[in-house]
């Protein structure tokens, strides 16, 4: 067993985008008041005038305010509980209260404090001309109002407006009197008091069967989360939702994950029922209701062989029919499957694809798929290939985080140049096997034969299309009795023009060549 480096020789494309402007950073919003902004304290109880702009009252009042001031001093102490801190050991932005953001002068630093994280200033005011002196323990004021009315302010410590509010206890003698006042309607289960829809909107969850243990659950599409993208299994497929995920599998013991993990087995992917609508779900003895999930190809089993765990599941792709409002015709699936060695900290890329199609009653139909431009191509679109009577798109291989080929492989699209590679575990030494396996890993399974001419290109019509040329080059050693000579790297070559009016060109192909590149090894 080894490992060969295969790169594919391509033309880079480099997209410069335009010069990055340098934005303004938003300013500051304006900050609460600060001791040096509201005037100065009273000194010995004695009150001491200052005209500062404030707030306008009529008698003794309470007020809630921002007053003006951009000082570095916070009036108000940290809150105790702090309701935005939501990330352990990490500065939550513009969180006001967050110790771990170690900033005394939070406000200097942040555009705004959330709600919640500063204290409320509570204060109550009279005018000025009846204060003579104040022994008041909190902290004092003058504040000139609208009118130009000096009024005299005091700060109160008011913990109502700090959310500090002390719980209610309940016990045996007020429960009945509070459960009367604040009582309502108990939870009820959704299940219980709406009836399944007739049929599925876009963006539902699909419905499943499992007919072995009676069991109703989702169609699910495992999906990356966090940094490391692991798999996260309870992902729910969306009806109508084209689209393909992406995720990491890691084993602690590969030898036994290998055959008890139902991840890694094909046949945990399709061993249920999906239901034609949601109202299949109240009538699961109706099997015109539900629709089996049917394999495109067997695939085995996973085995474990010495140090290799084979046939492991690395790409399922669902193509599910629907037909409008009557719900989901056929479901079939397919696989990509791996070998993986037994090794610790052995990791597994997984691709999930979903394809949602509409129903088609004749096999031809269904053969067309989707254009890539109509006549023309349109640059960006995939670039139509015709094996025998199948048509698809081209593909190049494409790498996992390891370096090492994934089983999902880079769409080659029209007008884009495109180099990719990666590093190959070969399963066979013989040589026919080692040639016939890098072959199909660089041009991919089926092997294109026919390229579309234009972007609207039919399978029936093989005047549509041009044949794909084939070349070898660099073969050494070419006398070498006991070498096999094996591709390493393959160039595609595309040319096209434009045809048609000026004022409307279309774009399309006029022929297309594989080089392979060979190299010859001591077998």
């Amino acid at each position: 067993m080894f490992s060969l480096k295969l790169s594919l020789l391509q033309v880079f494309f480099l997209m410069v985008p335009e010069r990055v402007l340098s934005q303004p950073s938003p300013s500051p919003s304006r900050a609460m008041p600060t001791h040096s902004d509201l005037g100065p304290r009273t000194q010995g109880g004695t009150l001491q005038s200052s005209e500062v702009p404030g707030i306008s009252t009529a008698g003794p009042t309470f007020v809630t305010s921002s007053t003006p001031g951009n000082k570095t001093v916070d009036l108000f102490p940290v809150l105790p509980i702090c309701v935005c801190d939501l990330t352990p050991s990490a500065c939550d932005i513009n969180c006001c209260c967050d110790s771990d953001c170690y900033l005394l002068h939070p406000r200097t630093v942040f555009s705004f404090c959330l709600p919640g994280s500063v204290r409320s200033a509570s204060w109550v005011c009279v005018d000025n001309s009846l204060i003579f002196r104040s022994n008041s323990p909190f902290p004092s004021r003058v504040f000139m109002d609208s009118n130009g009315i000096k009024q005299f302010c005091v700060h109160v410590n008011n913990s109502r407006l700090n959310y500090l509010q002390k719980l209610q206890k309940v016990n045996a003698t007020n429960f009945q009197a509070l459960a009367t006042e604040f009582g309502g309607e108990s939870f009820t289960s959704t299940s219980q008091t709406q009836s399944p829809s007739s049929f599925y909107r876009a963006g539902d969850p699909i419905l499943t069967y499992f007919p072995k243990w009676s069991v109703i659950s989702l169609l699910r599409q495992p999906a990356g989360v966090g940094a490391g993208g692991l798999c996260a299994k309870s992902n729910p497929a969306g009806f109508l939702e084209s689209k393909s995920t992406t995720c990491a599998r890691f084993f602690k013991n590969l030898a036994d994950s290998c055959t008890s993990d139902p991840a890694l087995n094909a046949a945990s992917y399709y061993n249920f029922t999906v239901l034609k609508v949601p109202r299949g779900m109240s009538d699961l003895q109706n099997m015109e209701l539900q629709v089996p999930v049917t394999p495109v190809s067997q695939a085995g089993s996973p085995v474990l062989a010495g140090n290799t765990c084979q046939n492991v599941v690395a790409q399922v792709i669902y193509e599910i029919e629907t037909n409008g409002t009557f719900g989901i015709q056929k479901v079939s699936v397919s696989f990509g499957q791996t070998n993986l060695t037994v090794e610790p900290g052995t990791s597994l890329q997984q691709d999930f694809i979903i394809h949602f199609r509409a129903f088609q009653q004749s096999t031809a139909a269904s053969l067309t798929g989707s254009r890539s431009g109509n006549p023309g191509y349109i640059v960006g679109k995939p670039l139509l290939v015709l094996t025998g009577d199948m048509r698809h798109s081209m593909t190049l291989l494409q790498s996992q985080g390891d370096g090492t080929c994934s089983i999902k492989r880079h769409e080659v699209q029209f007008g884009v140049n495109a180099i990719s590679g990666c590093k190959l575990r070969l399963k066979r030494v013989d040589c026919s096997h080692l040639q016939q396996e890098l072959y199909q890993a660089l041009h991919g399974s089926p092997r294109p034969e026919h390229i579309a001419i234009f972007g609207n290109a039919d399978p029936a019509q093989k005047g549509e299309w041009t044949q794909i040329l084939s070349r070898n080059y660099s073969v050494s050693a070419m006398h070498c009795t006991s070498c096999c000579v094996i591709p390493v790297s393959l160039e595609i070559q595309i040319l096209w023009a434009y045809i048609g009016l000026q004022s409307n060109p279309q774009a399309h192909v006029s022929g297309a060549r594989f080089l392979y590149q060979l190299q010859s090894i001591q077998h």
